[in-house]
């Protein structure tokens, strides 16, 4: 327990932003690839905010925000609308934002987290809605003069992008971060956004609050943006934390305001103070129907969510896996299913054939992609080129050191692990007649090592086993060898 956790209670809520993965916009036909597109290329009159233009709502992310409510526990509604939000700004051409307010598609929902050293705790989720993103401002500096000036990119404007606003139920950074990390994972496990901070598809505000321990009344909140990671999120909130428990001892009084997180400084400023609601005139949008989504509708979705990565993981460990195992195989929705793949086409008992895909998917595959800073999609071997080599492995026709020999190769080549087994002389060398003179080679080149076995120290055969082992060139069974070492040194 930190210092400022024995005075205060955090009280934390998250709002996040995440753009939604559509061909086209949110209310026009306009590609929404906007990050590797020319400035200003992908616009039409209606993301430009031109007068008298119509807006249509994109089906597709309609679907995709009934599916992220169906996967938070939210209750859908079946009748909601869209709304002006009107506020000068700009990135907002029109003066109004598309959005939602008092209507919205997904509400009182809850995700279950379990922040590493705390017990779980289920955080409310307030309402998902759906409105469109505002187009991007370039800030630069004149090299000559010295000044300021701002560019502004319409790509962006009118990207469908979807809101989901968290009840203040964190009471530590390390919450907040567990939130965004399992929100984020179930996001791209339906398919619905890529969730990257980095590429600002996957945006959070944090409001964080103050209030004595044992306290019922929520201090005065203040609202952090402009972090773009999961580290600044826990960190801006930390130091929130500190900052706040510093002014509330000095009998300070905290201002409703923004702050920014500065990244190179570890530390949030001050942007503008929120003394008063914001009147954003919200009235519903005259432009858009109202939606009205059916019972039919909404099941026919239900039905097509993908299995969620809580309940794959307990199907993980269901199968003899351990829960860390389990929790490094569902981090992602492909990674996952290229287990399941490797672990079918292994095709022994389940339980077996999912520990050996485990090891294998967690172990060599895991250190591959590291290295080559992959993701699974790109791995280069199919599930059941990988289930061929560690079926050999398992049937002891090449040792797991060899094994790993051969993965590289399969990578470098492309060939299957027999092919590279025959041809380079891999095969395990398990016969007793084989192995009988590396053995008695290895006893007569190391007498100290016969002594201390003779002596009782145990690892000393372990040390034999190994000279055995290079001498063969890892090839040697190693159980058959430390059975012809114990007979040769017990005669």
């Amino acid at each position: 327990m930190t210092a400022v956790a024995t005075r205060y209670e955090t009280v934390i809520g998250l709002e996040v932003h995440c753009q939604l993965i559509t061909k086209s916009k949110m209310f026009c036909s306009c590609s929404a690839d906007y990050a590797r597109a020319d400035p200003n290329t992908h616009v039409c009159p209606v993301c430009l905010g031109m007068p008298g233009v119509l807006p249509v709502i994109n089906e597709q992310a309609i679907e995709y925000i009934v599916m992220t409510g169906l996967a938070l526990n939210c209750r859908i509604a079946e009748f909601s609308k869209f709304d002006r939000k009107n506020y000068p700004y700009p990135d907002l051409m029109k003066g109004y934002q598309i959005s939602q307010y008092d209507l919205p598609v997904c509400s009182d929902g809850w995700l279950d987290i379990a922040p590493e050293g705390a017990g779980p705790r289920r955080v409310g989720i307030t309402r998902v809605h759906m409105e469109e993103d505002t187009a991007r401002l370039l800030h630069r500096t004149d090299a000559v003069t010295g000044e300021g000036y701002s560019l502004i990119d319409i790509n962006r404007s009118g990207t469908p992008l979807m809101e989901i606003v968290s009840e203040p139920d964190m009471r530590t950074p390390a919450e907040a971060r567990d939130y965004l990390v399992r929100l984020r994972q179930i996001l791209r496990y339906i398919g619905v956004s890529e969730g990257n901070m980095e590429d600002g598809n996957f945006r959070c505000d944090a409001n964080v609050s103050l209030r004595p321990v044992g306290a019922e009344a929520f201090g005065t909140k203040v609202e952090v943006k402009n972090m773009n990671s999961f580290r600044a999120v826990h960190d801006a909130i930390a130091f929130e934390e500190v900052r706040q428990a510093g002014m509330l001892d000095r009998g300070e009084r905290i201002t409703q305001e923004t702050r920014g997180w500065v990244d190179d400084t570890r530390e949030t400023v001050s942007q503008r103070t929120k003394e008063h609601a914001n009147d954003y005139r919200y009235f519903p949008e005259p432009d858009l129907p109202p939606l009205k989504l059916s019972r039919k509708y909404v099941g026919e979705i239900q039905a097509r969510l993908p299995e969620l990565p809580e309940a794959r993981k307990l199907r993980f460990i269901g199968l003899g896996l351990s829960e860390h195992e389990a929790d490094g195989l569902t981090e992602d929705r492909e990674r996952a299913e290229y287990f399941e793949a490797v672990a079918r086409a292994i095709g022994l008992d389940p339980s077996r054939s999912a520990k050996l895909a485990a090891n294998w998917v967690l172990g060599e595959v895991g250190r591959w992609l590291n290295t080559a800073a992959k993701g699974i999609e790109q791995f280069p071997l199919l599930p059941e080129h990988l289930a061929g080599l560690v079926r050999l492995v398992d049937e002891g026709k090449v040792t797991s050191n060899i094994g790993k020999e051969v993965f590289e190769q399969m990578i470098a080549t492309g060939k299957p692990a027999s092919e590279i087994i025959e041809n380079s002389g891999f095969a395990q060398i398990s016969g007793e007649d084989e192995l009988l003179g590396a053995v008695r080679a290895a006893i007569a080149a190391n007498p100290k090592a016969v002594a201390d076995f003779h002596a009782g120290k145990e690892t000393a055969i372990k040390f034999l086993v190994g000279q055995v082992m290079r001498e063969t060139r890892g090839r040697a069974n190693a159980g058959v060898v430390t059975g012809l070492l114990e007979k040769e040194l017990n005669v």
